[in-house]
């Protein structure tokens, strides 16, 4: 048996682009059928908007607006046009109803989950909640909620949090991102030795797994 191959996938929680970038991974490693060799998948920290507050008071349009400087007609193109490439990829995005908040606790959250084997589950978890539910993923009780939906302990999972006992573990990821060039996501590092940046077409994933897959090969 063969080394499965790593995938380190940098991404936030209240990035739309990390959620269509999963589904597009997600596909192009589907596609390659039988042929699919043996993958490892790693989700690491990144804040897209480390000030933001816990409790935003506004809508998305509003935080946007604010945080990139633009007019509120230009954030209203820009994010009818990422629900469209999400509705693509099979994603439902209801920016009216969604609640922008600190990810921070998030993060931690899926920190805790990969100690136990459940973080690919709750990743999938968090964005649909964020999303397409408009779920507030900042506070402590939403959180361990979501965490018991994927078969995490409420008990343990509100420790975690409460304690910050994965903090340190977040910020390491952040400081290797900042180290590997990452400043924007998501960002794809597949074994180790090629990087993808964005969230792109199935294809592209399907091509550069197939590659590495005959790299070890031989």
């Amino acid at each position: 048996m063969s080394e499965p191959i790593k995938i380190d996938i940098w991404s936030d929680i209240a990035c739309p682009w990390c959620y269509i970038g999963k589904r597009h991974l997600e596909e192009g490693i589907t596609s390659l059928g039988d042929d699919a060799p043996d993958v490892e998948i790693t989700y690491h920290s990144f804040e897209l908007a480390p000030d933001t507050p816990i409790d935003f008071e506004g809508s998305e349009v509003d935080f946007l607006a604010k945080h990139k400087g633009l007019p509120a007609e230009r954030v209203h193109e820009m994010l009818d046009h990422v629900t469209g490439v999400a509705a693509n990829a099979g994603l439902d995005y209801h920016f009216d109803t969604l609640q922008h908040t600190k990810t921070l606790k998030a993060h931690e959250l899926l920190h805790f989950a990969k100690q136990l084997g459940r973080q690919l589950e709750l990743s999938e978890r968090l964005f649909r909640a964020y999303f397409t539910e408009g779920r507030h993923v900042g506070r402590v009780d939403e959180l361990v909620e979501l965490a018991t939906e994927v078969g995490l302990d409420a008990d343990e999972a509100r420790e975690a949090l409460e304690s910050s006992r994965f903090a340190g573990a977040v910020q390491a990821d952040i400081a290797q991102a900042q180290a590997y060039g990452i400043n924007g996501v998501p960002f794809f590092v597949i074994d180790g030795k090629y990087g993808v940046s964005g969230a792109q077409p199935s294809e592209v994933f399907a091509q550069a797994i197939t590659q590495v897959a005959g790299e070890k090969a031989a």
